[in-house]
């Protein structure tokens, strides 16, 4: 059983759940293969993680045996892929707690979740009154909190990935509203200094990350929720980097919405979520016009069907939502407390070992407090690139660039940083041979 050593400092806990690290990684083929002559460090898990056999064994178990299209056929198989692409949705509504397996909505990933609630909003801006709308359509997309316009804001942070700020931004110049954020700390946290005169009365939707993919900043969002509730706006999260690595529970969230994406936990590409309160989803107009999404349907016009199947034009992804199940499957048997606990006191680890590379620096925060296992730095002045050259002649694989958040590159004053994350498959050795590659580095640099 692999092992960490806890840093001096940090509480040492004989309750928490733990899990054989060592029986985990047998379970990711990949992680066995070498890289330019060395055994592989995969440390670019936030970008996306590795797949265990038990997810591909199912996907490819569907393509086998049950390939066929749902909600469309009477047929055996028809009726073995439709049952298991609800069951998966089923799985996915019990995993974040929802209270209602039809507020689970597949996507693409979280970037279209969160460009279908902001096309809402779009949508229900633009139409005509209530009253205008010809019979077949009326009733559909005209409530008032989704409708946008000149004076109204909508709320954001500067540590958001672009999948959170560019769709705001469209919005916003489709509809006439004002984009505002939040700013962020010299310590990589939320400021929250201007919370009051933020969050107004003005203000339709926040839409927050909940965990940074480039500072690893877990967000306290309580007292945003507190203000959010006392205007009466919407409040959306998005968890693509928390739902894979600790508990999420979306009633204790008490958002409106949240996002996730299932290649970053355990499940393919091609498949994320929008999970969102059943009233709040009735309330919301289509995005994609097609089949499965509809009620009725006449050249006068159409009316559309009752969420999730509303937001779910054409033919899903039916075999990726299917190992997204067996990828929930295979994290709830792990438990995601004992996810959460292995990855702090990775975290905590990595953030004392890399403290002793010479020329590191640490962009959010650097204790294991209010953060995830994903950390940015930059070394000296070698440009990014270079390190992660380096890195991976070594076998060491990390992200380098500005990870989809220039924002906060800008904000700190760095044109990219280097990235490490981990997962529930990552060990203190693998966070030492990123250690001993950046030392090497330095020396080759400096």
């Amino acid at each position: 059983m692999t092992t960490i050593a806890i840093p001096p400092g940090m509480p040492q806990y004989d309750d928490v759940p733990r899990y054989d690290v060592a029986a985990v990684r047998a379970d990711f083929p990949i992680l066995g293969r070498e890289v330019n002559g060395h055994s592989l460090v995969y440390l670019d898990s936030a970008n996306t993680s590795h797949k265990p056999r038990q997810v591909l064994d199912v996907l490819r178990e569907h393509y086998e045996r049950h390939n066929a299209n749902v909600s469309r056929s009477v047929h055996t198989l028809g009726t073995e892929a439709t049952e298991a692409y609800e069951g998966a949705r089923a799985k996915v509504a019990a995993f974040v707690n929802a209270p209602s397996v039809d507020e689970v909505v597949f996507t693409k990933n979280s970037t279209e979740a969160i460009n279908i609630v902001a096309y809402a909003f779009s949508n229900a801006s633009l139409r005509p009154d209530a009253s205008a709308l010809s019979a077949p359509s009326r009733g559909r997309g005209t409530d008032d909190r989704f409708r946008l316009g000149p004076g109204d804001e909508v709320v954001i942070s500067e540590m958001e990935h672009h999948s959170n700020i560019v769709p705001w931004q469209l919005l916003c110049e489709r509809t006439g509203a004002t984009l505002r954020w939040f700013p962020v700390t010299d310590n990589g946290r939320l400021d929250e200094s201007g919370l009051t005169d933020l969050v107004n009365e003005r203000t339709k939707i926040v839409s927050l990350v909940h965990m940074s993919n480039i500072l690893g900043t877990v967000n306290a969002t309580s007292r945003i929720t507190a203000r959010v509730r006392e205007v009466g706006a919407l409040l959306l999260l998005d968890c693509s980097q928390s739902v894979p690595h600790m508990p999420i529970d979306v009633v204790d969230l008490d958002a409106d919405f949240i996002v996730f994406t299932g290649h970053k936990m355990c499940g393919p590409t091609g498949i994320g979520v929008l999970w969102g309160r059943s009233e709040l989803l009735a309330a919301m107009p289509p995005v994609f016009g097609g089949g499965s999404m509809i009620e009725t349907v006449a050249m006068g016009g159409s009316t559309y069907a009752a969420p999730p199947a509303r937001f779910e034009a054409g033919t899903p992804p039916i075999a990726e939502a299917v190992a997204l199940g067996a990828a929930v499957d295979y994290l709830t048997g792990i438990g995601m407390r004992a996810i959460q606990w292995h990855e702090k006191q990775l975290t905590a680890y990595a953030l004392d070992a890399l403290a002793t590379v010479p020329g590191l620096r640490i962009f959010g925060p650097e204790v294991p407090v209010g953060r995830g296992g994903t950390i940015s730095f930059a070394l000296g002045d070698v440009h990014p690139h270079d390190v992660g050259q380096v890195l991976d002649s070594l076998g060491v694989q990390v992200r380098v660039g500005h990870h989809c958040a220039r924002p906060v590159c800008t904000r700190f004053g760095v044109p990219a940083t280097t990235r490490a994350s981990f997962y529930l498959y990552t060990t203190t050795e693998e966070i030492d041979a990123l250690v001993a590659g950046l030392e090497q580095v330095w020396k080759v640099f400096r």
